[in-house]
C-alpha cells in the first residue's frame, strides 16, 4: 500500500513538473526571441563601429545615435560597448533555448540552473542599461533609438525571468537580485564617472581623435584647391563619419582644409553658423554655394569643386 501511494505521489510530482515545464516553454521562447532582437541590435551597432556595416539610420534621433555611440562612454577596453551587449544577449539566447533541446533527467537540473543564469544575467543587463540611460539623458543629452531598445529588451528579459522561474525560496531570490543590482550599479556609476571627459583639462572644448594617416600629394593638392575655392567642411568632434572623411585626406591635407566645428561643446565651436546653414548631418560640405551631406570619396570632392584631374 505504501509503495503504491509513493508511486502515485511520484507520478503526480512528475506530471506537475511536466506541466510547469510546458507552461515555461513559451516564456523561454519569448525570451529567446527578445534576446535575438538584442543580438541583432547590438551586433549591427558593433559591425557599424568596426566599419564592416553601412551607416545605421537612427529613427527619431537624426544623428543622435552617432553622438551617443561615438561618445567617451561608447567604448570599453578599446572595443565598442555594443560588443559586450552582443555577448550578453547571445548568452541569454543560449540559456533560454538550451533546456528545450535536452531530454531526460538532466533537463530538470539544467532548466533550474538556466533560470538562475537568465535572472542574474538580465538583472545585470537591466541595471547597467539604466545607468547608460542616465548617461545618455544627463551627460550626452542626445537620443539613441538603438540604446533605448536595448534597455527595454533588458528590462523585459528581467521581468520574464522572474515570471518563468520556479523560485521556492523568495528570500534568497530577493537577496541575490538586490546584491547583484547594487554591485552592477556601483560598478556602472564608477565606470561612467571615470569615462566622463568633462573633467578633462582641455577647457576650450572637446576635439575629435587625431588623424594618423599620411596624406598623398594628390590629397594635399585637392585640400589646397578646396580651401582656395572657399569650400567648407561642417563637422562635429563626436562624429565618426567626419573622422573617416579626414582619414581619407590624411593628416597633412586635413590641416589645410577649412573645417567648421558645429558641436556646441567642441573646440572653436561655430554652432550659430551651422544653424544658419541648416546643417542637419555631419559631415556636410559647402562647395560653390551648394551643400552636400555625408562623407565623400576624394574623387567626388574633386568633381564637385572642379579640381582638374592629375
Amino acid at each position: 500500500m505504501i509503495a503504491v501511494t509513493s508511486s502515485r505521489l511520484s507520478e503526480r510530482l512528475s506530471s506537475n513538473r511536466r506541466r510547469g515545464d510546458s507552461g515555461n516553454r513559451w516564456i523561454r521562447v519569448a525570451m529567446a526571441v527578445l534576446a535575438t532582437v538584442g543580438v541583432i541590435d547590438t551586433g549591427s551597432i558593433t559591425l557599424e563601429r568596426w566599419g564592416l556595416f553601412g551607416n545605421l539610420s537612427c529613427p527619431g534621433g537624426a544623428d543622435g545615435c552617432d553622438r551617443v555611440l561615438a561618445s567617451a562612454w561608447g567604448t570599453v577596453l578599446g572595443q565598442p560597448l555594443s560588443l559586450f551587449g552582443f555577448l550578453a544577449y547571445a548568452a541569454a539566447t543560449v540559456l533560454a533555448l538550451l533546456p528545450l533541446v535536452f531530454r531526460g533527467e538532466s533537463k530538470a537540473r539544467l532548466a533550474s540552473l538556466s533560470w538562475w543564469g537568465l535572472l542574474l544575467l538580465s538583472t545585470g543587463m537591466a541595471v547597467f542599461s539604466l545607468v547608460l540611460m542616465g548617461v545618455m539623458v544627463f551627460k550626452i543629452q542626445a537620443f539613441c533609438f538603438f540604446c533605448v531598445l536595448s534597455a527595454v529588451l533588458s528590462l523585459a528579459l528581467f521581468v520574464l525571468s522572474l515570471i518563468g522561474g520556479d523560485w521556492p525560496d523568495r528570500g534568497q531570490l530577493l537577496f541575490r537580485i538586490i546584491a547583484l543590482a547594487l554591485v552592477v550599479a556601483l560598478a556602472g556609476l564608477g565606470w561612467a564617472a571615470a569615462a566622463d571627459p568633462s573633467g578633462s583639462p582641455i577647457a576650450e572644448g572637446r576635439v575629435s581623435p587625431p588623424v594618423t594617416t599620411t596624406s598623398s600629394p594628390e590629397a594635399i593638392a585637392l585640400a589646397e584647391h578646396l580651401t582656395e575655392s572657399g569650400a567648407v567642411m561642417y563637422s562635429a568632434y563626436w562624429c565618426p563619419h567626419c573622422l573617416d572623411q579626414k582619414k581619407l585626406f590624411g593628416r597633412e591635407a586635413t590641416e589645410l582644409l577649412t573645417v567648421v566645428e558645429c558641436a556646441a561643446d567642441g573646440r572653436n565651436s561655430q554652432k550659430e553658423l551651422c544653424d544658419s546653414k541648416n546643417i542637419e548631418g555631419f559631415p556636410s560640405w559647402e562647395i560653390q554655394g551648394r551643400l552636400e551631406a555625408g562623407a565623400k570619396p576624394l574623387e567626388r570632392l574633386a568633381e564637385l569643386s572642379g579640381f582638374p584631374p592629375s
